[in-house]
């Protein structure tokens, strides 16, 4: 005879994993169907990383796992337990801003400033990636994150800055 599992009863049963986020470990109980992103936002309290589509097509969510760019809305946080995670909060903050945000700043990449997060996030692992040096080159590797502002050229702009003067450290 076989059990029945109702939907609620399922999410109650939270688990505990201690997750590795802007370089502490955070120990926490999570519904093992929480995405990354839900995670960071709702139980860590880190809201710089944004949710914008939910489905992976957007950008806005983009945090760093073992160095290389994620969306966070299609990764389950049980599976990043052990690895390296870095958001925008752990890129730099306001008394020590990471090259590529004053960047954005000084270039103003940020428009609305919703999807800069991921923007950043996204940029930071262009730097450490192999890219060609041009304007179409960096177009086509940031493609996975949306603009709806269209501050594209700026954005650009902002990553060829630092890309000539060296100033990445992500």
């Amino acid at each position: 005879m076989s059990v029945l599992v109702s939907p609620t009863s399922v999410s109650e049963q939270n688990i505990p994993i201690t997750l590795h986020v802007n370089g502490e470990a955070r120990t926490l109980t999570v519904d093992p169907r929480a995405t990354l992103l839900d995670t960071l936002r709702e139980k860590l309290t880190l809201t710089g990383t944004k949710k914008g589509c939910d489905h992976g097509q957007c950008g806005a969510c983009t945090v760093h796992v073992d160095d290389r760019r994620v969306n966070a809305c299609l990764v389950l946080a049980i599976s990043v337990q052990g690895q390296k995670i870095t958001t925008i909060e752990g890129l730099g903050g306001p008394e020590s801003l990471h090259p590529l945000q004053a960047a954005f700043v000084e270039h103003d990449g940020y428009q609305c400033g919703y999807c800069t997060a991921g923007q950043i996030m996204s940029a930071a692992a262009l730097l450490q990636e192999p890219c060609g040096d041009s304007d179409a080159d960096i177009r086509e590797m940031m493609s996975g994150n949306i603009c709806r502002c269209g501050a594209y050229s700026n954005i650009v702009a902002a990553i060829q800055d630092v890309r000539t003067k060296g100033k990445s450290h992500a």
